[in-house]
Order: structure tokens, then C-alpha cells, then sequence
């Protein structure tokens, strides 16, 4: 779920620019596990500092914002700086490094790499048109692949709904099936002529996901296993097909059904939201859970381009739309795009970072990169009671945690605010 313009499903991915530190860490209401020491240790002075700084800068956001965990890694050189959890999961349970938790919108650039490797081997262009493989879907001779996966179709976003929105909150553990998505989404006029605007749509990617196995004859889920997790050694990151998530688990809290339950801002309000359904949220098959090493090491290959030709890599974190985009009446997530935040195929450049920063269900979450610096950052929170307004809303502090752990560790590239 998102951080702007957005309602309050809370989008996930990165779409957060769009829609919508003097405390040491011994006064965190909740201590940092003991039982989760960094693993491995830091190996040079500079190292040692920027973990200090890491831990000064947890302590104080955990404060200020309410947070009630947070897990961070930090990499350089893909050399381990830190990897410490923070806070409780539950209620007398510490956080710790190998709790697993939902990683949204991280999964969206493990579709576009599938899609950009079946580009590498000549078995689809991104000028193919969706009607090839999905002839019954509303525009699909107007709109391409490359389209689908850059967000630039035209296509609505079947999240900003308030039919949508209101169902999803009468019953949060209700499945979604894509097919459903995808026709909630399409049923609606294009904003614009595709190729011509860009809007944050899940309805991409639900597409998307659809096309995939049309072309291929294969699982979306076993498509990214073969060809992203297994190639990187991701061994915790997977979609379960139900909303499961493997022990040892991180939890969510929300209060963002607040509205819908109809309960007075001056009530105190909260719920366990871990195991709420999250089929709506992307493509079958792309929904998943991860721990905090496995959204690190994403964040560097997918930065790096490691499992794409320098070519495909180039047009995955292409900086293009800067610029090129602009807002629109009657277009929820329409926005001009510029240095802050703009959007490659299926990942955020904001400055020089590559990023992805789901939030929904009460996780928020960052996974980026820095190419120049060779610096990968993965940060997790969750949330108290107090971090979210009379309303129920609360914006992504993943992504404080981030810019502040970003400028700490590439203070001569520190990552910008996101604002167009």
C-alpha cells in the first residue's frame, strides 16, 4: 500500500511518491533482540561506524514514529555492516533477523526480470502486444508488454475502486483471483493513449503476471523460482499460494479499517492484520514472503543487474520518464516524474537508487540499492497504536529509515525526497 494519493489499502510498491533521529538504543521502549546478533562482523573502521550510526538512527525513529519493530540490514560490496533487529513482533516476542514477513511490491521486478530474460532470449519483444496472448482483455491490441511493465498502458487501477476498497476491508481474508483483478481494472476507459502518461496500476502487473504464463506454459511462481530465487540463492522468499507465512513470523498491526468498523477517532484501535489475504495485492504467483537477507540481497541483484543482459538492465532502471509524465484529472496515480521518484519496469530510481518500498497490511518495507557505492539497504517496521492517525493512516517510515540510513552510508549521494 502506498504513500501517496493513496486510499487507505495502503498500495504496495513504490508508488509511495505518487499517491500518496536524541535517544541511544538502550531507551527504545523495546530493547534489540538479544538473541539476533549481526551476522557477521564488521570488517573495517568505516564499518563499524555506520552500523553506530544505523543503531542511533533505529533508536530515534522507533521513538518519534511509534514503530513497534524494526529489521535492517546493511550491505557494502556485499559485505555484511549490519543486520539487527529491533522491538517486539508480538507482545513479549522480540523481533528478530530471521522473522519472515510480506514483501510486496519487492516481488514486482522479479516479474519484469522474467519478462526482460524472455526479451534476452528473443522469445518476445516488449512491442508485443497484449492481445497475442490475451485477446479477451478490454485494449489489449493498444496496449505492449514493455507498457504493462513500466505502468505506461493507461489501464486504472482496480485499488483506487471504493467498491474495491470497501470490499476488501469487509473482509480482509477474502481470495482474489487475477481474473477478477485484471476485470475490474479493464472494465474501465483508459486514462490516456498508452505510452503517452504513466499511472501506478496493480492491474499491470496482474496482466502481466497472466501473459507470462500464456507465453511460457508455466506457473507464474514456478517461473520466478526457476529463473530469479533459485539463481540467487533466495531460500526464504516464496509464494505460498494462501496467506501463510513460515515461522519464525514478524507481525503487522493496523488501524487502517478504523472507518469501515466505524469506530471513534478517540477510541483506541488496533488489530493483528499479519495473516489478512493478500491476493490482491499482485500477480499469481508473485505474492510472497521473505526475511531480511533475501530482500537485501534482491535489492543488489536486481540494482546490479545480475541476472539480465546490460542491455535488458538498462532499460529495467531506464530513468526515462523524468520529466516525460504528467498528472491528470480523474487519474488517481498519474504523476509527473523526476529526479525524487520515477518509474523504470517494475522498480523505483530515485536519484541514483534502485528501489522497491511496499506497504500494506500494517508492514512497510525498503529494499535498495546504490550502484555507485555498491550499497544495499533492507529495512522492515511495523507499527503501534499511536503511529497511526485519527483516520486510521500512517505514511511508509520504512522509508524515513532508509533516506536517513542511505545518507549515512553515501553521504555525497544521499537519497532525495521523493517528490517529482
Amino acid at each position: 500500500m502506498r504513500e501517496r494519493r493513496r486510499t487507505k489499502l495502503r498500495v504496495p510498491g513504490a508508488v509511495a511518491a505518487s499517491l500518496v533521529l536524541a535517544l541511544t538504543l538502550g531507551a527504545c521502549t523495546t530493547a534489540r533482540s538479544e538473541s539476533t546478533p549481526t551476522l557477521a562482523p564488521a570488517t573495517t573502521a568505516g564499518d563499524t561506524a555506520l552500523a553506530a550510526q544505523v543503531r542511533d538512527i533505529v533508536a530515534q525513529k522507533m521513538t518519534e514514529d511509534h514503530l513497534r519493530a524494526v529489521i535492517v540490514r546493511v550491505t557494502i560490496d556485499g559485505r555484511p555492516v549490519i543486520t539487527e533487529a529491533y522491538g517486539e513482533s508480538l507482545a513479549g516476542v522480540a523481533a528478530s533477523t530471521d522473522m519472515h514477513f510480506r514483501n510486496g511490491a519487492v516481488a514486482i521486478p522479479y516479474v519484469s526480470t522474467v519478462l526482460l530474460q524472455l526479451v534476452d532470449e528473443k522469445r518476445v519483444t516488449l512491442d508485443n502486444t497484449l492481445s497475442t496472448w490475451l485477446p479477451e482483455v478490454p485494449n489489449s491490441d493498444k496496449v505492449t508488454l514493455g507498457q504493462l511493465a513500466q505502468m505506461t498502458s493507461g489501464y486504472a487501477d482496480y485499488v483506487q475502486d471504493p467498491g474495491f476498497v470497501a470490499a476488501v476491508y469487509a473482509d480482509p481474508f477474502r481470495t482474489w483471483t487475477p481474473e477478477e483483478l485484471a476485470a475490474m481494472g479493464t472494465s474501465k476507459p483508459l486514462f490516456y493513449t498508452p505510452g503517452t502518461n504513466w499511472n501506478y496500476a496493480h492491474t499491470n502487473y496482474v496482466l502481466l503476471g497472466l501473459a507470462l504464463e500464456r507465453i511460457t506454459g508455466i506457473a507464474l511462481d514456478r517461473l520466478i523460482q526457476q529463473r530469479v530465487l533459485t539463481p540467487l540463492g533466495l531460500r526464504n522468499t516464496a509464494d505460498p499460494g494462501t496467506p501463510a507465512i513460515p515461522e519464525p513470523v514478524l507481525h503487522a498491526y493496523t488501524a487502517e479499517r478504523r472507518k469501515t468498523l466505524g469506530i471513534p477517532a478517540s477510541t483506541p484501535f488496533l488489530e493483528d492484520s499479519t495473516y489478512w489475504n493478500p491476493s490482491w495485492t499482485l500477480a499469481r504467483g508473485a505474492i510472497q514472503t521473505t526475511d531480511i537477507t533475501d530482500m537485501t540481497v534482491t535489492a543488489e541483484a536486481i540494482g546490479s543487474g545480475r541476472l539480465l543482459s546490460a542491455a535488458s538492465h538498462d532499460l529495467q532502471v531506464s530513468t526515462e520518464l523524468r520529466g516525460r509524465t504528467t498528472a491528470l484529472d480523474g487519474c488517481p496515480t498519474c504523476m509527473a516524474q523526476g529526479v525524487g521518484y520515477s518509474y523504470g519496469l517494475g522498480v523505483v530510481t530515485s536519484g541514483d537508487w534502485v528501489l522497491q518500498n511496499p506497504m500494506f497490511g500494517g508492514y512497510s518495507a525498503v529494499a535498495a540499492y546504490l550502484p555507485s557505492k555498491r550499497v544495499a539497504i533492507g529495512v522492515v517496521a511495523t507499527y503501534k497504536a499511536e503511529a497511526f492517525d485519527a483516520s486510521g493512516e500512517v505514511p511508509n517510515r520504512a522509508q524515513d529509515l532508509f533516506r536517513l540510513i542511505g545518507a549515512a552510508a553515501a553521504p555525497d549521494d544521499a537519497p532525495p525526497v521523493p517528490h517529482p
